[in-house]
């Protein structure tokens, strides 16, 4: 028996970003963009702004911005970058291209 839509698995995702920098607000467009297109409803997004919380940041182990991480479903994946290589985000959060 097939799973209800509603038990389906949630991508969370957290993306690492220094306040208005231009690539950090790329990063946030790109990302917008490919969970609309790729996950729909179907994820939750935290951005931290790490000029905000530099603690959690290093806590986190981020070095680096913009950065993405997959936290579930595992594994845990990493995208460092302004996101504009879907091919590589899509890889790194689990999906598959849509072939056009």
């Amino acid at each position: 028996m097939a799973a209800p839509a509603a038990l389906s698995k949630v991508v969370v995702l957290r993306l690492y970003v220094a306040g208005g920098a231009p690539n950090s607000i790329q990063a946030i467009a790109n990302l917008e963009a490919i969970c609309a297109e790729y996950l729909k409803d179907g994820h939750r997004l935290e951005v931290v702004d790490v000029l905000e919380n530099p603690r959690r940041a290093m806590a986190d182990g981020v070095v680096v911005t913009p950065s993405l991480t997959k936290l579930s479903p595992g594994p845990v994946a990493q995208v460092v970058g302004n996101l504009s290589d879907k091919i590589r985000v899509l890889f790194a959060l689990g999906l598959k291209p849509n072939v056009e």
